[in-house]
């Protein structure tokens, strides 16, 4: 049955309909074909899975992102990241990382990041003398972070894939999206440095402190929905809820830089991109019923262990197979397809559930990054005006530093896991 839906699958994308269709019709055929399952059934199984108290955070924090996009806030982070790191050697470069750090912890979406700051990053990296192309792969690659810093939306659907707590599972993938982050600063402060790029310009205390008020009402959502979660003043969907209304005051009251009459087409685009979602956990719960019927988890842990000798090891082919999948599929369909198969022989293998799920979503946000279907590959070429061939050429290098970032997280589970434990959320 699993093959059967698989190739089903694959043939009904290849001819171009879309992922959630796709599967929901493979999935369908598969169970009537081989099964006496009622078709009443499986529309109330498709309920069921967006039935979810869990799920109520990803359109929340969906429009979010979408009051800080069009809320004009990135030149305000972008001027303090710009007034904490530009001085340094490189700094334009660094400026590209931690603006996308901070952007992240806001709007947990890379595309999102994308939009709003990456213009004015590109910008502002040709005009201190980088090269566009090391401006774009840079600025195409540091919005990963925004996927992977809480609060991130494929964090907060992974946490609900698995049943896992979703607060733990956000502060779990504060320090491997840190992490990355800083491997991109030791890779931009080496590059620009042998190539004479952007040399640095004074520090400015006074800077600091005029950019950093005039950012610090935004900077604060993060803060607040952190600090409300690890304290359990809030659960993660209330937390979610809690950054819509503050994010809309800011941008509607406080900055006024959306029009009240805004509003209705913003929470229209944030439907669509629910629905889009929620269709795809849907179709989804029907694809993970056939993979549980026919004790795929079952096989796949008993590959894993004949080929592997641990758990680093399986864990690793399971980053390989995942960077695979990612650049085929959407992220959000492959963890709703995949986390059910994975995660039973991962748990097997003696493999941490917190750790294999923040490498699950580390990984897979490198399909955002890779063509065919990067998502965040075409964003960054409409802003940049440039060629997808472009934008992959210069891209090559950070996404491999990227890969490689990954791959540490991999091998040192205690970047994951011992944040988490420390503050006992674990």
């Amino acid at each position: 049955m699993s093959i059967a839906l698989l190739l089903l699958f694959l043939g009904l994308s290849a001819l171009g309909v879309p992922l959630a269709v796709a599967l929901g019709l493979a999935s369908v055929a598969v169970i009537t074909m081989f099964t006496s399952t009622p078709i009443d059934l499986l529309s109330q199984s498709m309920f069921s899975a967006m039935n979810s108290f869990l799920l109520v955070a990803v359109p929340l924090f969906i429009l979010v992102g979408h009051f800080m996009e069009r809320g004009r806030v990135a030149e305000r982070i972008f001027d303090f990241a710009e007034a904490i790191v530009g001085w340094m050697p490189g700094g334009l470069g660094h400026v590209n990382v931690v603006s996308s750090v901070i952007f992240g912890g806001i709007s947990g979406s890379s595309v999102a990041d994308i939009a709003s700051v990456g213009a004015i990053e590109i910008k502002a990296m040709e005009r201190h003398g980088f090269p566009k192309g090391y401006a774009v792969g840079m600025t195409l690659v540091t919005s990963t972070l925004s996927s992977i810093i809480p609060p991130s939306i494929l964090v907060v659907i992974a946490g609900s894939i698995a049943n896992v707590s979703i607060g733990t599972l956000l502060v779990a993938g504060l320090i491997p999206g840190l992490f990355i982050a800083f491997v991109f600063m030791v890779f931009n402060h080496f590059y620009a440095v042998h190539h004479g790029y952007n040399p640095p310009t004074p520090f400015n205390f006074r800077l600091v402190v005029t950019t950093g008020l005039r950012a610090i009402l935004p900077m604060l959502t993060p803060v607040i929905l952190l600090g409300g979660i690890v304290n359990g003043f809030f659960t993660p969907t209330e937390a979610a809820a809690i950054a819509v209304v503050y994010t809309m005051f800011l941008s509607v009251i406080v900055y006024r830089s959306i029009p009240p009459s805004e509003i209705w087409n913003i929470l229209v685009e944030t439907a669509r991109a629910s629905g889009t979602i929620l269709f795809i956990a849907a179709t989804a719960k029907l694809a993970a019923w056939v993979f549980a019927f026919d004790g795929l988890p079952v096989q796949v842990a008993e590959f894993l262990s004949s080929i592997s000798t641990g758990p680093t090891m399986a864990l690793f082919l399971i980053f390989l197979f995942l960077i695979v999948v990612g650049m085929f599929m959407d992220a959000i369909a492959a963890m709703f397809i995949l986390i059910p198969v994975l995660l039973p022989p991962a748990l097997k293998m003696g493999i941490d559930p917190m750790h294999f799920l923040i490498v699950t979503v580390v990984t897979l946000t490198l399909g955002l990054v890779t063509p065919p279907v990067g998502v965040c590959l075409y964003a960054v070429a409409q802003v940049a005006k440039m060629s997808i061939e472009d934008v992959i050429k210069g891209s090559m290098v950070p996404v491999l530093i990227l890969t490689a970032a990954i791959l540490a997280l991999v091998l040192f589970p205690v970047l994951t896991i011992g944040p988490i434990k420390l503050l006992g959320l674990y």
